[in-house]
């Protein structure tokens, strides 16, 4: 057993299902609800992102790396599912590229954590880098087409009377770093 093999297999499990990200999606939207629909949008994105892996998987059909070659044993148990492209890098890269919208100064720790998720099941044994490349591309293209249609369907819904997050104007123009503060 390796030094790093424990912390890749939680890494694979923490990925499973999106449950980090929405769990992250909760801590971020903030207890006094600051952002209440960030979960919502994290949900959404990971049930697309599944929706999309889960049809891609079935159009290729290529074989998870232990069905071509056994050995070494994979570190955790083998899905029922196809290969390409990974599940958890795919669903990992779309929710981080979310959630960086919402958050940008956290968009490098977001990243960073969607990026080890998705080579953890590289190191586990049950991808190829190929499939975890393909779905971090998907996943981020995913996250940035949920952002581009955020704003018009809140627009659409306020248009309609829904309740949305209320909107808040800026009490006074950025300052440049130059300018002293007024007197």
């Amino acid at each position: 057993m390796g030094l790093l093999d424990p912390v890749f297999q939680t890494l694979t499990y923490a990925g499973s299902f999106g449950l980090v990200w929405l769990a992250l999606a909760l801590v971020i939207a903030g207890r006094p609800w600051r952002r209440p629909w960030l979960p919502v949008r994290v949900a959404a994105t990971v049930l697309l992102a599944e929706a999309l892996q889960g049809t891609l998987k079935v159009l290729v059909g290529r074989d998870r790396p232990p069905l071509a070659n056994p050995e070494p044993e994979p570190l955790v148990a083998l899905a029922p599912t196809y290969s390409f492209p990974s599940g958890h890098a795919l669903v990992a890269f779309a929710s981080a590229t979310v959630l960086a919208a919402a958050v940008p100064r956290l968009r490098w720790p977001l990243l960073g954590l969607a990026a080890l998720i998705a080579w953890s099941r590289v190191y586990v044994g049950v991808h190829y880098p190929g499939d975890v490349l393909a779905g971090a591309l998907l996943g981020i293209a995913l996250g940035l087409l949920v952002e581009a249609v955020r704003r018009p369907l809140r627009d659409w819904a306020r248009d309609r009377g829904a309740p949305t997050a209320p909107r808040r104007p800026r009490a006074d123009p950025p300052r440049s770093r130059r300018e002293p503060p007024p007197a």
